[in-house]
């Protein structure tokens, strides 16, 4: 039927429309051969996104170093101005080193990614790229019995999942919008990129290789564990369309616009306004109260030890069970308002100080971790769980605001966390066997 009406409209378009060249569209057709070919779309969607995040990733470092100077350099005044007014010490260090450092980090950390990653991707989307994807990837997700726009919200998800979440508006089935919502933490957020990339450039590529090479080998390897990540979300929403949503898929006829000129403007207006800053927004919200908690678990001490210290002594059994330890596990606990300061309680769990560190050297960062006994195989299994672990909290708002539904939210919680836990398992068994984990 769509095939008849589109038949149909170009041959009302011949009889009507006055072109200057014979073959108006053959520019387009030509650039579809490539992009939309069946031995070259998929290569080039790959090259795209590996060019995407290594502009993302290389273009977001100095000015995430710069915002961070500058939120961290307002840290002492601050505590000046409310030590003048004459607040207790404690009151002033739970609110400048607990929930001021959080926040700061949180949007130093998460704000360049996404002030690039979001423009870039918006142009991908007005210069008529991105239906391509939706194109090449349908008929994958037509096996997993979903729709092919859940492309799209999964594209949005490496921007951020509350995006992605937030995005899955555009797909008209009920049944089929909410696998979308529920995979979509499948793949990784700005905020998980950070703690991968330190960890590929640690244990995988720094030996290797430096400066350019080694930026591309983890770019290259980054681009591997996001591959695995939507291969995940195909097995995830065939499961869930096998299990507690079934149905048939619905038909998805795509009309694939022109290929044009970005209008830069209104991508920056566009992608700056509506994503980035309300995103943000949403995780600045939870991530101060979250800063309050860390500090408190940081400082209070019980016996010889500080609370955090404790409850990560308490986990350590756990967590090594899944090629983990108590300190990384409790770590993505704490980190569940906001990816982006995982690492960071990590140091300064290892280290016992009472507020969040940074170490920029990754050689001086590798020795602490090792020196906390870490391997390549505790490397792997927490790239693997920093890419499948629990939503964050702004994600899990998100699912809830759009399904309503504390079941569905819930759900969307265990899947992921489930799934990175049986990874993590499967991982730190076989290393156990080949004698690489003790």
């Amino acid at each position: 039927i769509a095939g008849a009406l589109v038949s149909a409209a170009a041959e009302l378009a011949e009889k009507t429309v006055k072109v200057k060249t014979k073959d108006a569209n053959a520019h387009d057709r030509k650039l579809d051969r490539i992009f939309t070919g069946r031995f070259t779309g998929f290569p080039v969607m790959a090259i795209m996104l590996a060019i995407i995040f290594w502009i993302t990733i290389t273009g977001a470092n100095f000015p995430s170093k710069m915002l961070s100077e500058f939120l961290f350099g307002l840290e002492d005044d601050l505590q000046a101005i409310l030590l003048a007014v004459h607040l207790p010490e404690t009151i002033v260090n739970m609110l400048v080193f607990g929930m001021y450092k959080v926040l700061a980090w949180v949007v130093s950390v998460m704000l360049p990614p996404m002030a690039i990653f979001f423009p870039l991707f918006t142009i991908l989307e007005d210069s008529g790229y991105l239906p391509r994807v939706a194109f090449n990837l349908d008929k994958c997700f037509k096996k997993c019995k979903a729709c092919g726009k859940q492309a799209l919200t999964m594209c949005m998800g490496f921007g951020c999942n509350a995006a992605g979440v937030v995005g899955c508006r555009i797909i008209d089935s009920p049944r089929e919008r909410m696998i979308a919502m529920l995979t979509n933490n499948f793949v990784p957020c700005n905020g998980r990129f950070p703690t991968m990339i330190s960890i590929i450039s640690m244990f995988f590529v720094g030996s290797i290789a430096t400066g350019f090479t080694g930026s591309l080998l983890s770019t290259l390897m980054l681009t591997g564990v996001i591959i695995l990540g939507v291969m995940l979300t195909f097995a995830m929403s065939k499961l869930l369309s096998k299990t507690v949503l079934k149905g048939v898929p619905s038909s998805f006829t795509l009309e694939l616009p022109p290929y044009r000129r970005p209008q830069i403007g209104k991508v920056i207006v566009r992608s700056l306004l509506d994503r980035t800053i309300f995103v943000l927004g949403r995780a600045v919200i939870v991530a101060a109260p979250a800063g309050l908690i860390i500090w408190i678990l940081a400082n209070v001490t019980a016996g010889d030890a500080t609370l955090l210290s404790h409850c990560a002594a308490f986990l350590d059994p756990f967590g090594k069970l899944f090629g983990l330890d108590g300190t990384i596990l409790f770590a993505f606990i704490l980190g569940f308002p906001a990816n982006e300061i995982v690492v960071p309680i990590m140091i300064m769990t290892y280290m016992a100080t009472g507020t969040l560190t940074e170490i920029d050297d990754l050689m001086a960062l590798k020795e602490l971790l090792v020196a906390n006994n870490w391997t390549w195989v505790t490397a792997l299994c927490v790239i693997v769980f920093s890419l499948v672990h629990w939503p964050c909290s702004t994600t899990c708002l998100s699912i809830k605001k759009e399904t309503k539904s504390w079941k569905w939210t819930a759900i969307g919680f265990l899947l992921p966390t489930v799934t990175g836990f049986g990874l993590c398992f499967v991982i730190a068994t076989f290393a156990r066997m080949f004698g690489w984990l003790v």
